[in-house]
């Protein structure tokens, strides 16, 4: 179903439900939100160097058996399925256990099972445990500079593979916004800003391109700038250390943040400690 006449109201309401947020390392971060639990790109490859043997992973990271311990999924959120940063041989095995993977739909279409893809823009609903419904909404999303649109395999960053983020919203819960696999461009912010805005909580990637594709701004000054606009009243970053040729330093978040005014609004998670919201 289209959401272009389904945006989401701004501000929090009383009695809206919390959400819980847990970094796991690199992309992967547990969403906990109306009774749901919600995994973002289950990266768990160990550090070292890629198959293809272009890069080399850095960590921390967290493994299958770690989610596993932690209790039953309801959905995966996989911004791309080609990258072992997003997805990987054990990330794909855990896939069968998890009742659904909202991703792109060239993605969905290579896994199969219950991996659904979703075009930008489009959405599907949870039903949540408490009684209550979540609408996953996929956006528009960028990888590495290049914009990847879902379904669109012959687009630019079709090496990467469609990319895609997700707007998680509903009448009683917070409006999360996960960026995907890279901070979002400013066209991007603005648009989601736009359907869904001022939203609760962002969670952006913050993993910087290689250098051969250098973007106008550094990324963790998108994230940034990205924050401003969707009026986020509090911003995640996930993503920095994927890989060593790219992690963002340490401290640049903070500053970068600190420039846009918005320090207060910065939640920096060491992976395995949650924060409710």
């Amino acid at each position: 179903m289209d959401t272009r006449q389904h945006a989401t109201g701004a501000a929090a309401a009383e009695g809206r439900r919390p959400v819980t947020v847990r970094l796991l390392g690199g992309p992967t971060a547990l969403i906990e939100i109306g009774g749901l639990r919600l995994l973002t790109d289950p990266a768990f490859e160990p550090p070292g160097p890629a198959a293809d043997g272009t890069r080399t992973m850095a960590g921390p990271r967290c493994c299958a058996a770690d989610v596993e311990a932690m209790g039953p999924l309801h959905a995966v959120l996989l911004s791309h399925g080609r990258y072992a940063d997003s997805l990987g041989v054990a990330g794909e095995r855990l896939l069968a256990t998890v009742p659904v993977t909202f991703t792109t739909t060239c993605a969905a279409d290579r896994l199969g099972g219950t991996a659904v893809g979703l075009r930008p823009w489009y959405h599907l609903t949870l039903a949540r445990p408490d009684g209550g419904c979540l609408k996953v909404t996929a956006t528009a999303s960028r990888d590495g500079g290049r914009e990847g649109h879902a379904g669109d395999e012959r687009g630019p960053g079709a090496d990467a593979g469609p990319v895609i983020g997700f707007v998680l919203s509903g009448p009683d819960v917070p409006t999360v916004y996960v960026s995907g696999d890279d901070a979002p461009s400013l066209d991007i912010a603005s648009e989601v800003a736009d359907r869904f805005g001022p939203v609760e909580l962002a969670v952006l990637g913050d993993a910087r391109p290689v250098p051969s594709d250098p973007l106008p701004m550094p990324v963790a000054l998108r994230a940034a700038r990205a924050a401003e606009i969707l009026g986020a009243r509090t911003v995640i970053p996930v993503h920095p250390d994927a890989w060593e040729h790219c992690a963002t330093a340490p401290g640049t978040q903070r500053e970068a943040v600190a420039r846009h005014g918005l320090l207060d609004r910065l939640l920096l998670l060491a992976p395995g400690t949650p924060a409710t919201l």
